[in-house]
């Protein structure tokens, strides 16, 4: 296969990945078809929402539309292989990062053991003009950060006296939206899965300003990516090393 541009293929040499995100529905714009991919390998996912997403849609109030939102997430993680679907409650729009946020991070990693973390862009943009908000960024790199304390037996005792020995387990990150991307996972066979994960959060989507279309925003992101990969359809991610 061509590899083009300095996209390589992910290492897939792995058992259990955990997806750590701030809102229902940060993976499902592509990430998820990689996620389909890597289940049908065998391979255990589970993802970890920091917040409910209770901010996200204007015309409805908080208390409603984070339970709504949240089994939203549940339906579309199912639709991928995903049957563990967790969430931090902290609150939507102004996650802050911080010691609290990397130590619950790290108790989640403690607990799932996974050899593989998945997170968003950490960056400013996506690689144009529009500002990445901060809940995005701040649990970025969070993410990064609690993958290192969670290896640290003295970084946050406490997790210790709740009986959760160190895992140092975590060799890769991988960061879906960057644009710095400079791995692929090949997602042809998948894509039709991550698109009904994304059609999943129906209620978010209908309430989103303008007219979006789940399945060509995932169809042309994809052939970009596919067309920079030597494949039909792919999924981005920058690795980092831990």
């Amino acid at each position: 296969m061509a590899i083009e541009q300095g996209l390589k293929p992910l290492d897939e040499n792995w058992e259990r990945a955990l997806a750590v995100v701030a809102h229902p529905d940060d993976l499902e714009y592509g990430a998820a078809s990689a996620v389909a991919r890597w289940t049908a390998q065998g391979k255990q996912v589970g993802y970890l929402m920091v917040s409910r997403g209770e901010a996200g849609i204007d015309s409805m109030p908080p208390e409603e539309t984070g339970p709504l939102r949240e089994e939203e997430e549940r339906t579309s993680a199912r639709l991928v292989g995903v049957d563990t679907v967790e969430f931090l409650d902290y609150q939507d729009g102004v996650i802050e990062y911080g010691l609290p946020l990397r130590r619950d991070i790290a108790r989640a990693i403690r607990r799932h053991r996974p050899n593989l973390l998945v997170t968003l862009n950490f960056q400013l943009t996506f690689g144009g003009p529009e500002l990445n908000m901060a809940d995005h960024r701040w649990v970025g790199l969070a993410v990064l950060d609690a993958a290192r304390d969670a290896a640290n037996r003295w970084i946050f005792p406490e997790l210790l006296r709740e009986g959760l020995q160190p895992w140092g387990g975590v060799k890769t990150v991988c960061i879906f939206g960057s644009p710095q991307a400079d791995h692929a996972v090949d997602v042809t066979d998948y894509l039709d899965k991550g698109i009904a994960s994304l059609k999943a959060h129906k209620a978010y989507i209908e309430n989103l300003s303008g007219d979006f279309d789940p399945e060509a925003f995932l169809r042309n992101s994809a052939s970009a990516t596919g067309n920079r990969f030597g494949c039909s359809y792919a999924v981005g991610f920058k690795v980092m090393k831990i």
